[in-house]
């Protein structure tokens, strides 16, 4: 189905021309219960109807969530336009808004070297920000979730660069009994079936004073993706040292199999988990609330398909090759405490939290074999002309990480009928990220050392002091590279907003700012085993790694290359809004904001890219600073029709300065670590527009779309950074590898790596719509509804600058449902997915080949609820 952001646009266009000339409506319709119900947001810090915020909005309520049989970000995210995922599985990736994204390198290490979002993730008043990983959620009683788009750093601070996700959870009430249950079961196409419950329970406990409210879930979601039973055969063409290089493997190479892992449905997820909250009305101004949430999540197996198998075979859809066991664990435990109250006239608000997140995660890595150094940790007594013996090609790479992040707000308000209206606070949080990484490739046998002890030669204890910060034990014989790292991060801020009515209910203009100071450190390091292998004959080696000529251990203790190791950052960002009431039911608006994010670090500082006598040019940062963002947008809000039509609209221009850039390519001379730096500005232009109409009694139509267009305005070159080098200084231009003699004289043209202006960013796709319509009508003692629609999104590219980036193709999918209730009562059926369309959301080759993240093929299910509620 061919679209574009023409048809996206005049869809858009025909559905509110028909809303503002097919209605001929009484005066008194809107006590008739046709108006649309108004949505009440805390966008800006104070209870306001989403129709008043100067800034683009959009809110999916506990109703919508609910109709729509959506329980994951992932699950709703396709009724988001302009916001999009990048991962590669449930709570591997980064969430982005308006195309803000040059990619990912990778979820393994990420704790350790990976760039923060700049898309914001909170949990009510708590910041869930880790690199890589999006906290995923589970909507279970949630009142609403609202998505704000672009720089929200005054209100929201640092990782609320590109924009906020936030999830706002039902709080107790004071008086009321209610709960509701409810109980699903699904289908899915090409995979096993699907099961959940979830139950919710209020109870008031002393009258006006204190009440309870407790959520339970458990949802299993039957996989899809097949492993095919395979061999992995050395040496094929898409092998790199045979292919590239000329490389001729050891005729005495294991082959291996994946016979005991082959199977279907290889991927079930599952989430479980509870939130227990307690209410205390302290006073007629004042009350607590205490919350307590847990969740795990069971991700087994892998959520890609690769369309190219193991030994280069087509694979058809849904299917992977793999050799090792993959799972996530993921888990997260919140305590959270918020007292409202009056200070004189003022409001007042502190909200604390303290958030523990674990994850343990092991991914099959079997074609880093396949890569540029696989050959070294795999095979033995090697002359690259067949001689010497590799050994098993089979590995994978384990990721623990524990984040721990706590944080306190204090902000006073004034009262919202003021002409001058303010809003003052203080924040201070603090995060510590434990991570420990190992890339588990290494497959020689062990040697024999002083004392006959059996050991890894590769990877000894480090006698570094303070190198490893979680795990200072031996690893993993298998163990090729590791790293180990604590990272901590604390933010302070202080912010003030004010609105003064230049016009009472007419004309306002707001400004506010925030001042920050980040400090962000880190201790540990990494090791490995590159530049201290000795063979002695094919099968073992002398050993261990040592210090010595031509024998030292291949890593960074960041303690000893850095004292303190520490990047910071501080200043101001802030905000302006003017906001114009045309009409009561118009508004117009200009908003200007800021956002950055902080800062972070590389492994270490290696020096790459040789010259003609062999000298490098350049070396890799220590660390990269923060990147800002500028906003510009003009929007209108408008209630029509007595309410029964809102439309919305918005037209922006972002400026993304200084962006953090993550490179890998060794093909480039780069080495065969990740690292970050800042350099290019993207600028992007777009047009997002809203609708919702009740056309009639019973049908209402929602639509959104979304016009996106980004380009790179500069393309920095990396410049000579090393004192005595010619090329200090200087953009570097071409690069030496080594001929068969030894000498450096094989020239490299380096590209520019930020790639070419005009190009645009990743995972940014010039459009996004969708659409859907639901009727209701009565028959008797029962209420009956159907429901259907469709979503959209163009193309996309899985990475900027110049590197291979994939193209993601666009797609079109359909939902549907129909249902009917009596009383309390509630049973409707319903299909996601509905022409199981098979898509990459996002491809990649950070496993040395391609993944394509697809969307679940069609799900059939059947869902019932019973609620009820008393005095």
């Amino acid at each position: 189905m061919k679209l574009n952001h023409k048809l996206s646009l005049a869809v858009m266009a025909v559905l509110s021309t028909h809303g503002a000339s097919a209605f001929a409506a009484p005066a008194d319709e809107k006590a008739s219960g046709l108006e649309i119900a108004d949505i009440v947001v805390t966008a800006q810090r104070r209870s306001e109807s989403i129709q008043n915020v100067p800034i683009t909005i959009q809110a999916l309520t506990s109703e919508t969530l609910s109709q729509l049989n959506v329980t994951t970000f992932d699950d709703f995210a396709k009724y988001l336009p302009n916001v999009t995922t990048a991962n590669l599985g449930p709570g591997q990736g980064n969430i982005y808004m308006r195309g803000l994204s040059v990619g990912t390198l990778g979820t393994q290490g990420s704790g350790s070297v990976g760039n923060f979002p700049n898309v914001a993730v909170y949990l009510d008043d708590q910041s869930t920000q880790l690199p890589g990983r999006n906290l995923d959620v589970y909507a279970a009683d949630l009142e609403r979730v609202e998505v704000l788009e672009g720089p929200q750093g005054t209100l929201f601070g640092a990782g609320a660069q590109a924009g906020v996700v936030r999830y706002i959870t039902n709080k107790p009430k004071l008086n009321v009994t209610e709960g509701n249950v409810n109980a699903s079961y699904g289908t899915t196409a090409h995979g096993d079936p699907n099961t959940a419950m979830d139950a919710t329970i209020n109870l008031p406990l002393i009258d006006d004073t204190l009440a309870v409210r407790a959520v339970i879930y458990d949802d299993h979601r039957g996989g899809y993706i097949n492993n095919v039973a395979s061999t992995f055969t050395r040496g094929l063409n898409n092998d790199y040292q045979a292919n590239v290089k000329g490389f001729v493997y050891p005729t005495d190479s294991v082959v291996a199999n994946n016979y005991a892992l082959a199977g279907n449905a290889i991927n079930p997820l599952s989430y479980q988990g509870m939130r227990l909250s307690a209410l205390w009305k302290i006073n007629d101004n004042w009350d607590a609330l205490l919350q307590q949430t847990y969740q795990t999540m069971n991700a087994q197996g892998v959520f890609y398909q690769m369309p190219i198998g193991s030994e280069g075979q087509p694979l058809p859809p849904l299917s992977v090759t793999i050799f090792s066991p993959s799972h996530t664990r993921d888990r997260f435990e919140s305590t959270s405490l918020t007292i409202n109250g009056k200070i004189g006239e003022l409001k007042a608000v502190y909200s604390g939290s303290y958030l523990v997140r674990n994850v343990d995660q092991v991914a099959d890595y079997t074609n880093y074999a396949r890569g540029v150094y696989g050959y070294y940790y795999q095979c033995a007594g090697y002359n690259g002309q067949g001689g010497g013996k590799c050994y098993s090609p089979v590995s994978q790479w384990t990721d623990t990480e524990k984040n721990i992040h706590q944080s306190h707000e204090f902000r006073l308000s004034t009262p919202d009928d003021w002409r001058l209206r303010g809003i003052f606070g203080a924040f201070w949080e603090k995060q510590q990220v434990d991570d420990d990484t190992e890339w588990q490739y290494r497959s020689v046998p062990n040697c024999n050392i002083a004392g006959g002890i059996n050991t890894n030669c590769f990877l000894p204890v480090s006698t570094w002091p303070g190198a490893n910060a979680n795990n200072p034990g031996v690893r993993n014989s298998s163990t090729g590279f590791y790293d180990d790292f604590q990272r901590e991060y604390t933010q302070k801020a202080l912010f003030a907003s004010a609105d003064f009515d230049i016009i009472p209910k007419v004309l306002t203009f707001t400004a506010g700012t925030r001042y920050f100071q980040i400090n962000n450190s880190e201790r540990g390091g990494d090791m490995g085993s590159f530049y201290c292998k000795v063979f002695s004959t094919p099968t073992t080696y002398d050993g261990p790694c040592v210090n010595g000529p031509g024998r030292v251990p291949y890593g960074t203790n960041l303690n000893q290359q850095i004292p303190g190791n520490e990047t910071s950052a501080k200043g101001f960002r802030s905000r302006a809004n003017i906001t114009w009431h045309v009409t009561p039911d118009a508004l117009v608006y200009y908003t200007f904001s800021q956002g950055f994010r902080a800062g972070g670090f590389n492994r270490g500082s290696g020096q790459v890219l040789p010259d003609a006598n062999g000298n490098p040019q350049y070396a890799k940062p220590f660390s990269y600073g923060s990147d800002d963002l500028n906003n510009n947008e003009l929007g209108f809000k408008l209630n029509l029709l007595n309410h029964r039509v809102e439309f919305n609209g918005t037209v922006y221009k972002e400026d993304w300065k200084n962006v953090q850039v993550g490179f890998f390519c060794p093909a480039c001379g780069l080495g065969n670590l990740t690292f970050g730096t800042n350099g290019p500005q993207y600028r992007v232009k777009g047009l997002e527009l809203q609708v919702v109409a009740r056309v009639t009694d019973g049908l209402t139509v929602t639509g959104a779309g979304s016009w996106n267009k980004s380009e790179l305005i500069n393309s920095p070159s990396l410049v000579g950074n090393i004192a005595g080098s010619p090329s200090l200084g200087q953009p570097i231009t071409t690069w030496y590898s080594k001929d068969s003699s030894g000498a450096y004289t094989v020239p490299h043209v380096l590209q520019n790596l930020y790639g070419q202006p005009g190009s645009p960013l990743a995972n940014s796709p010039p459009q996004q719509f969708n659409l859907r319509a639901r009727y209701d009508w009565s028959a008797g003692d029962y209420k009956w509804f159907w429901q259907t629609g469709f979503q959209h999104q163009a193309h996309s590219y899985s990475g900027a600058g110049n590197g291979t980036p994939f193209e993601m193709p666009e797609y079109t999918t359909w939902d549907g449902s129909i249902g009917v209730s009596n009383g309390a009562w509630t049973i409707e059926a319903f299909g996601t997915n509905l022409t199981d369309v098979n898509k990459s959301l996002f491809t990649s080759s950070t496993q040395f080949i391609q993944t394509q993240s697809v969307m679940r093929p069609r799900v059939l299910g059947l869902k019932m609820g019973y609620r009820f509620s008393g005095k």
